[in-house]
């Protein structure tokens, strides 16, 4: 049986964030995977200096070169094919809770609501995939983009007809705080290393499922590379993956763990502790 993975995500870089792994390791093995991307993150912070004009204060053009880090990235990781929901720029990034963006037209998280669900029907009767990955109710750290594509992704996929599972991306508190004491111990790290309380995390009890990516460290790390505008990347020279970390905008770092986590949503229980498609090959 072909197996088929589509992941519904809101910006670009979300996938590399939080699937990078996931996606290159199921690409690897012979997986047919879809992403589907949900705005071009027109509202993100810029890091480099020299790209600052791009942003919605200014040229409003950080969309389209947000695409184009978006095709590296699937490159790196896989990906066997991309889809914007509803095609490129027609849903445009609604930016954080109480952000004036939220009123633009084209804002995702306040956009029509069938039509997203119908735009996404319509992907997943092409593709047709067992397996759906979007995320929890809380869009993982409560950006609204990321709420409605939780969402869409569950209106879509449980009438769909072929979606057999979805689940939710999640960080559990035992192995992220692991990741951060690690990173404690990594001399020269350039970011601020976070408190326990300052990453969002969930209860371990919520992963379902863990997905080994030890293997998929470097082209995941590669993958966040192509996101510069939002995501630095600091490696401490000894080309192991597990001497490398990254920060977004706010400079804090993140921990390259060897596992991805996810919450089992929809599509019964199953053995689906090492697998996404347990039990369906």
């Amino acid at each position: 049986m072909e197996t088929r993975l589509l992941l519904v995500h809101a910006h670009p870089d979300d996938e590399t964030l939080t699937t990078g792994g996931t996606i290159a390791r199921y690409a690897a093995e012979g997986a047919d995977v879809t992403l589907v991307t949900c705005t071009l993150g027109e509202e993100g912070e810029i890091i480099p200096a020299e790209l600052a004009e791009l942003g919605s204060h200014a040229g409003d053009q950080l969309g389209g070169y947000r695409a184009g880090e978006l095709r590296a990235a699937c490159r790196e990781l896989g990906v066997t094919r991309q889809f914007y929901l509803g095609g490129i720029g027609r849903w445009r990034d609604s930016g954080m809770a109480g952000a004036g963006s939220r009123h633009h037209p084209r804002a995702f998280a306040t956009g029509a609501f069938d039509e997203q669900v119908a735009q996404l029907r319509a992907i997943l009767h092409e593709v047709r995939p067992q397996v759906v990955v979007s995320y929890d109710a809380n869009g993982g750290y409560g950006h609204p983009d990321h709420i409605r594509a939780h969402e869409v992704t569950h209106a879509a996929a449980e009438a769909s007809g072929a979606v057999q599972r979805v689940f939710h991306t999640v960080a559990p508190q035992t192995p992220v705080r692991r990741g951060v004491q690690a990173l404690r111990e990594l001399p020269g790290v350039p970011f601020t290393v976070p408190e326990p309380a300052e990453l969002p995390v969930v209860a371990d009890e919520r992963a379902h499922a863990a997905i080994d990516v030890a293997g998929q460290l470097d082209a995941r790390l590669a993958a966040l590379d192509a996101h510069r505008t939002q995501v630095s990347v600091w490696r401490d020279g000894s080309g192991r993956p597990e001497g490398a970390c990254c920060a977004l905008s706010n400079g804090i770092a993140l921990p390259n763990l060897h596992t991805e986590y996810f919450e089992l949503a929809y599509g019964g229980t199953g053995p689906v502790a090492t697998d996404l498609f347990g039990g369906l090959r």
